[in-house]
């Protein structure tokens, strides 16, 4: 499954501000639940209740919070570059700059696995990083994750 099946360019964000790995991940919520039509409590409290399993912090600087959302039909994504990297808690300790808020249909088969699957192999490629952090512009940003 390609990025650009549940990532469109309006929603690719660069310099955002964020104190603190709550407040990260409040915004790109707000951002999905006016797209798609639903509660931002809900949707920031599934990416909690998820973050509280472990850190979707990958390593590297990358981030991908994700959460299972009960009507949701197909993935939905955020992606956001952070003018100045945060402490995420990630598994190497490295603060996050690169972030790629995915929301999940609750049927944990199908497209959704793909999704989250396609978004962690792109996120490991030096490559696509390198581009990611040097973009400029959204559609830069955008460019560089869906090539």
């Amino acid at each position: 499954m390609g990025i650009s099946a549940f990532l469109s360019p309006s929603d690719t964000l660069v310099d955002v501000r964020a104190s603190d790995k709550t407040r990260l991940l409040q915004e790109p919520g707000r951002r999905a639940a006016a797209t798609l039509n639903l509660a931002a409590e809900r949707i920031s409290a599934e990416i909690l209740k998820r973050e509280e399993l472990g850190s979707t912090g990958t390593g590297g600087g990358v981030a991908i919070p994700h959460a299972r959302i009960q009507g949701l039909n197909r993935p939905f994504g955020i992606l956001a570059r952070l003018n100045k990297p945060i402490d995420f808690e990630a598994i190497d300790g490295r603060p996050v700059d690169l972030l790629f808020f995915l929301l999940l249909p609750a049927n944990p088969a199908g497209e959704g696995i793909k999704a989250l699957a396609s978004v962690a192999r792109k996120l490991r490629e030096p490559g696509c990083l390198r581009r990611l952090r040097s973009a400029g512009g959204t559609a830069g940003l955008y460019d560089a994750i869906t090539e």
